[in-house]
């Protein structure tokens, strides 16, 4: 059986996901996005085994974490898009930028493309490509539970930013229909900041979105 668990970090507040199969207690971290020490302390309550790193883009506030966890763990980083490789390489400098404390260096292990098939325990995840907010941006989407993490792509009653570097409005609105979408609209989506929402609610009440041609 899955099971997760929402730990917001950091000043933005951002939705770390803790997610292991009840079972075998293997878990992942979706973007852990900082306060290791806090992600630690979760993880050791709740007896897990942390066995990978999972991250859906690369900037600082879902990143900020894993190279602290991954020094702590030894586990592999799986995501982004190879195209936020630039994110990445810069979250040392924009942490100190924004006032965070100094990050360790983030070191993907293995980088996804979309189409990708990841498992934890009995449960596979679907990696579906999503460029706009960021060009690397990737989602997770668990069919068996109806569950996709949508990092800074969809937000309840919101889309994601696309003003900052290599960032494409079009790109995203056509990234939101393309991998959301199509989904089942029961489907619930546990996204980077806030409240969860489903995809159904979002085509018709989502004021950036709703009721648009892809």
């Amino acid at each position: 059986m899955l099971q997760v668990k929402i730990v917001p970090v950091t000043a933005f507040q951002q939705n770390c996901s803790i997610v292991w199969d009840a079972e075998t207690k293997e878990a992942v971290l979706i973007d852990a996005g900082g306060e290791p020490e806090k992600l630690k302390a979760e993880v050791e309550a709740l007896g897990l085994t942390v066995k990978a790193l999972w991250l859906t883009h690369g900037h600082l506030d879902h990143a900020g974490a894993v190279g602290a966890l991954t020094k702590a763990w030894n586990v592999p980083v799986i995501g982004p898009h190879k195209e936020d490789q630039f994110w990445l390489d810069m979250i040392q400098e924009v942490s100190a930028r924004y006032g965070f404390p100094v990050p360790e260096p983030v070191h993907v292990t293995q980088w996804l493309e979309g189409g990708e098939v990841l498992k934890l325990g009995s449960e596979t995840f679907e990696v579906r490509f999503a460029p706009g907010h960021t060009p690397g941006h990737v989602m997770f989407y668990n069919k068996n539970y109806g569950l996709l993490w949508t990092g800074d792509v969809l937000f309840k009653g919101s889309i994601g930013r696309t003003d900052f570097p290599r960032g494409n409005h079009q790109q995203l609105i056509d990234s939101i229909h393309r991998e959301c979408f199509s989904l089942p609209d029961e489907t619930q989506f546990i996204s980077g900041h806030g409240p969860l929402s489903t995809i159904g609610f979002e085509k018709l009440h989502n004021p950036f979105v709703a009721g648009k041609a892809g």
